[in-house]
């Protein structure tokens, strides 16, 4: 069994372990250098809310927050990543869902976005079966010096979306 709760500062080494490789760090925070710090995390809390982490037996699996808010319309789910040894087991979706929950319930927006690079196939069958939707394509260079598609996708609220472990 898993839960969310609010992340605190004494996760921040934990989080930065969940992110195993300079290609995954890129997929979940382009702006970001490997390996992940506590340092960055420590400025992405100061520009992000709702830093949230998924934990199973005392142990951090998972990480989102969200950003760019747009007064009383929008945000963007961000950072999203779970453990390379707990994916395929529903923990993102459930993750994913608590984002929408906060954005919806707490914040009382009416659309929440959130942005996949298009070479991530897991996570764009994940969005999509969450119900948001592409709205926007931006190209992007990534580490490798390749041009990659960052897909933007949004969905607006419609209610139900909250879900813990």
């Amino acid at each position: 069994m898993c839960e969310i709760r609010q992340a605190t500062e004494k996760d921040y080494a934990f989080i930065c372990r969940l992110v195993t490789s300079k290609s995954e760090l890129y997929r979940i925070y382009p702006g970001g250098s490997y390996p992940l710090t506590i340092e960055q995390l420590s400025e992405i809390a100061k520009v992000r809310s709702d830093l949230s982490v998924v934990t199973q037996e005392n142990r951090i699996i998972g990480f989102a927050n969200l950003y760019n808010f747009e007064a009383n319309h929008s945000a963007f789910i961000g950072n999203v990543i779970v453990d390379r040894k707990q994916r395929g087991r529903g923990i993102g979706k459930r993750l994913v869902r608590h984002m929408l929950g906060l954005a919806f319930d707490k914040h009382r927006l009416s659309t929440v976005k959130i942005s996949v690079f298009g070479d991530n196939s897991s996570a764009l069958l994940l969005y999509t079966s969450l119900g948001f939707r592409p709205y926007a394509v931006e190209e992007r260079i990534n580490p490798e010096g390749r041009r990659t598609a960052l897909i933007h996708m949004r969905i607006d609220h419609q209610g139900g979306h909250s879900e813990e472990c």
